[in-house]
């Protein structure tokens, strides 16, 4: 499944990265502290979490991350959408809360 069809199934709102929403989605992990996020996720994941600082996109770089939610409609600073979009991350808001936008990508993907 592509990002833009997580947008739009999840109802997210894009705040940056929207040159790369044709990233085919491996899976998801969701987790704040950014050393377990290092240490677990995999290549293509879409990362949920309620960070919202620049080195949200240094780890989505480092691990080849498909993308990142934000939730609980939280949103980062220009700051960082402006590395989102130099690094082309594609980065999701949501107002629900990580356990709900984690089920609901769950679901999605095992189909």
């Amino acid at each position: 499944m592509k990002i833009k069809e997580i947008i739009e199934k999840l109802e997210l709102k894009a705040l940056a990265g929207q040159g790369n929403l044709d990233a085919d989605i491996t899976g998801g992990y969701t987790s704040d502290l950014l050393s377990d996020v290092i240490a677990n996720s995999k290549e293509g994941n879409l990362w949920i979490t309620l960070q919202i600082h620049q080195n949200i996109i240094a780890v989505a770089r480092l691990k080849d991350l498909a993308g990142i939610i934000v939730v609980n409609n939280r949103e980062p600073d220009e700051d960082t959408l402006k590395k989102a979009n130099e690094e082309n991350v594609p980065v999701l808001c949501s107002q629900e809360m990580a356990f709900e936008i984690s089920g609901k990508l769950y679901e999605l993907l095992k189909a």
